[in-house]
């Protein structure tokens, strides 16, 4: 049986507004706050972009795959046969951003898919299930669309500007074209679930009212000093497990990768990450200092300015890996960019 093969083509990416620098919110962090920027999770970037609440996930997705398709052409714009969708703060909770993304596009894909879960590692997520879809169905083609949009809508409300985590993320939307064609070919895809570390990241609203009830308290994401020792650990092993396993499955060593992309956390991560697969600067990309924590969208955002910098040479070896949320899921995706060249 012959497989097809499944390449990832091209992928673009939104950042709303201008840049936002981190006096923003030194001016309003609250001194006596129990978790503060002394602690390398929560050290901030020198700037993100920040969403306003009338922008919604399908217009940030709409503006990445405008500059997809003024690559790609008009027609591959009509033939997308799936949509799958990631955004971290569902604005259409019941029916997903999905089918808004498609009728605006002018296509009619056979599958619309919005998942909710797979957090920063869902880039990865995603590409897996539109592989499955392509190599199993009459689907050629897919569009895969990260949101991050919860910084300028949750984070920056008043009580939450106190509390100096923050600072740290950013919004921004990527969307990627994948395709059965052996341009960019997946080599190889790792996911691993750990349910029990799920737990350890929770939201809450301080008078303990639950996220859909009336009230004036803020949403927001609950840290403990333990849980944060935790996620710095797990996330520490995580992701270089996953790559490990993808290169080995694919007969490469991780320091042979040429181009590593990971979500963006931290630079406490980005840089554990990089002394523990061997690979010297330059080879792990880091928008961080410019975006921030862009969550799922970090992953893909970082991979769109390595493309359309032409900083990955044809052949490459290039994983994409990441963990989510407290450490419960985390993944690795191995391409050969520009294999047909």
């Amino acid at each position: 049986m012959t497989t097809t093969p499944v390449s990832v083509v091209d992928i673009a990416r939104y950042l709303p507004g201008e840049p936002v620098g981190t006096e923003y919110f030194a001016e309003r962090i609250a001194p006596d706050s129990r978790l503060n920027w002394e602690n390398p999770m929560f050290v901030p970037p020198k700037s993100r972009h920040l969403v306003d609440r009338d922008t919604t996930a399908a217009d940030m997705i709409e503006r990445a795959a405008d500059t997809l398709f003024a690559r790609l052409g008009g027609q591959a714009r009509r033939d997308v046969d799936i949509v799958i969708t990631n955004v971290l703060l569902p604005d259409m909770p019941h029916a997903g951003a999905g089918a808004t993304v498609a009728h605006r596009l002018g296509a009619s894909p056979s599958w619309v898919l919005d998942i909710h879960n797979a957090g920063c590692a869902s880039f990865v997520v995603m590409l897996r299930l539109a592989k499955m879809l392509i190599e199993t169905t009459p689907a050629r083609s897919a569009l895969l669309c990260n949101v991050q949009n919860s910084a300028g809508l949750v984070f920056t409300q008043p009580n939450n500007l106190r509390n100096p985590p923050s600072a740290i993320p950013g919004d921004g939307a990527a969307v990627a074209y994948v395709t059965a064609s052996a341009e960019s070919p997946v080599l190889d895809i790792e996911v691993v679930n750990r349910p029990e570390a799920a737990p350890d990241m929770q939201i809450e609203r301080e008078d303990g009212s639950l996220y859909w009830e009336p009230g004036e308290a803020e949403l927001n994401v609950k840290f403990t000093e333990a849980s944060v020792a935790k996620i710095i650990s797990r996330g520490n092993r995580l992701v270089p497990e996953v790559v490990e396993t993808v290169c080995r499955r694919i007969g490469a060593k991780p320091s042979e990768i040429d181009v590593l992309v990971t979500n963006q956390p931290n630079r406490m991560f980005l840089r554990n990450w990089s002394e523990a697969l061997q690979l010297p600067p330059g080879r792990h990309l880091d928008t961080f200092d410019r975006y921030g924590n862009l969550f799922g969208a970090g992953a893909p955002v970082t991979l769109s300015h390595a493309i359309e910098e032409d900083a990955i040479p044809a052949g490459a070896l290039v994983v994409v890996a990441g963990f989510a949320h407290a450490g419960d899921l985390a993944a690795a995706a191995a391409l050969r960019w520009r294999a047909a060249a």
